[in-house]
């Protein structure tokens, strides 16, 4: 099916399309991960990708609170105009997790206000909101660690991880593995953390996957860094 869209598209037109891109084993795959769309995200970045980027109607899009036009709508806005109001509402008007993994991706990561609102949600007490504020620790974890309190955040970790509800504890897992991934000083202990808390040891990994378990995803990992 085509996913051509006319300039200066409406809400309905898109609407329209997504709804014609609708596959039920899609939505039956989805809802086991907790999101309530049925349309093929190669599909639905075609028909963003005809769109370009037009922040007016990226509002209009998420207003309707329809899971993949939100999408779409990430994926037209122009990240930079939001502030960081409009941003910590969004993110806190979702629960479902794709859209909220990218509004943190391709929205708040690329937004001036991205540090401000990490600090703000890794220290929310609602365990989704705090679930985006580690996954923006780890990215700087990874690319920008100066002032972060490392030791401080595998002390967290070990101290909260093992009970924590289940996407905060995903977050924070990603997190000691990029602790260890990332800083050799700190490798062993974040491995022996991951050891001890045997969080998502036994998760079902498929072939030629790196499994999420925090000391084989950390020396693997390692492993393809040295060659």
């Amino acid at each position: 099916m085509a996913t051509g869209v006319l300039p200066q598209a409406t809400v309905e037109d898109v609407l329209a399309q997504l709804a014609a891109l609708e596959d039920p084993r899609i939505r039956a795959v989805n809802e086991r991960h907790g999101d309530d769309h049925a349309v093929n995200l190669t599909q639905l970045r075609a028909v963003a990708k005809s769109l370009k980027t037009d922040h007016e109607l990226a509002g209009r899009l998420w207003a309707t609170g329809d899971t993949a036009a939100r999408l779409v709508a990430i994926l037209i806005c122009r990240p930079k105009a939001y502030s960081a109001a409009e941003l910590d509402a969004m993110l806190h008007d979702t629960r479902v997790p794709k859209v909220q993994d990218w509004v943190v991706s391709y929205v708040v990561k690329k937004s001036p206000h991205v540090e401000e609102l990490r600090v703000a949600w890794f220290a929310d007490p609602d365990p989704v909101v705090a679930s985006a504020g580690w996954a923006l620790t780890s990215d700087r974890v990874a690319k920008a660690p100066d002032g972060l309190d490392l030791e401080g955040l595998l002390d967290l970790v070990e101290a909260q991880m093992k009970d924590a509800p289940d996407r905060l504890q995903w977050a924070m897992n990603e997190c000691l593995a990029t602790v260890g991934i990332h800083h050799p000083e700190l490798r062993a202990r974040a491995i022996e953390i991951g050891e001890r808390l045997e969080v998502l040891k036994d998760y079902p990994t498929p072939p030629g996957c790196t499994s999420p378990f925090a000391p084989i995803w950390i020396t693997e990992l390692v492993r393809r860094q040295l060659g």
